[in-house]
């Protein structure tokens, strides 16, 4: 959906220089220069083995700002404020940063991170994200049951918990299964559910048998329910009490 007539940018209008933020810094890119993301870019993420030297690059071409993806296995998710478009940016595409605020997501290894954009001059505004009237939420056409919410909420907690951009782990599915007081094959069963779905729903990366694909399916699906805010941090509470520590003393 565009902006209001008033607040949308003069067409023909050069760009202006947008904003990075990661970790708590910003980063001002003006036209004509551009920003790289990576283990050793401009913005240097992390010292993550998994993570390429540079993964994604920021640039104005033919009047506009667009994000590539110059790495040569990682892949990124990028979405509006509320989640209601989002892409999937595999290596060698790119796309046009069309949003005043735009979020990105991508994982390498057992690490989901995360940066924002803000660009004034973005031209679209996002659309909203429905509730179902059964209380199942519905991203896209794919309505989630409470347990299935539930499955997303413990895999994304750290992420939620964090409340800063920047990096959170991946539980194993063993550690996650354990945090809702599940079974294994439950748990399993219940990811499996959740991942053919959004596969059927067209959501791309969602297929993993051997345990390195079924890492990456983890990290994808996390991905994903951060980029599209199928979780918040209000569902944290949804989620059983962590257990006390124990007293030390008797």
């Amino acid at each position: 959906m565009s902006l209001p007539a008033d607040e949308r940018p003069l067409i023909g209008a050069q760009p202006t220089a947008l904003r990075v933020s990661f970790c708590g810094e910003d980063f001002t890119v003006e036209p004509g220069a551009s920003l790289t993301l990576g283990r050793e870019g401009d913005v240097v993420i992390d010292d993550n083995p998994f993570l390429h030297r540079r993964f994604l690059e920021i640039f104005v071409l033919e009047g506009m700002w667009w994000v590539s993806n110059v790495g040569s296995h990682l892949t990124a998710t990028i979405a509006d404020p509320t989640g209601g478009l989002n892409a999937w940016l595999p290596p060698g595409s790119r796309m046009p940063i069309v949003f005043r605020d735009t979020t990105v997501w991508f994982s390498a290894g057992p690490t989901t991170y995360e940066f924002d954009i803000r660009y004034e001059r973005g031209i679209f505004a996002p659309p909203a994200m429905v509730e179902a009237a059964s209380g199942d939420i519905t991203v896209g056409r794919v309505a989630f049951t409470p347990d299935q919410r539930l499955l997303v909420v413990a895999l994304c907690e750290p992420a939620l918990r964090k409340g800063e951009l920047g990096g959170s782990s991946i539980p194993q599915s063993s550690d996650a299964a354990a945090r809702l007081g599940w079974a294994l094959t439950r748990f399993n069963r219940k990811l499996d559910n959740v991942c053919q779905k959004l596969d059927s729903a067209g959501v791309r990366g969602l297929h993993g048998s051997s345990e390195k694909l079924a890492s990456s399916r983890r990290a994808r699906l996390v991905e994903y329910a951060l980029a599209s805010r199928l979780v918040t941090r209000d569902d944290l509470a949804l989620l059983p009490p962590l257990n006390p520590r124990p007293n030390a003393s008797r």
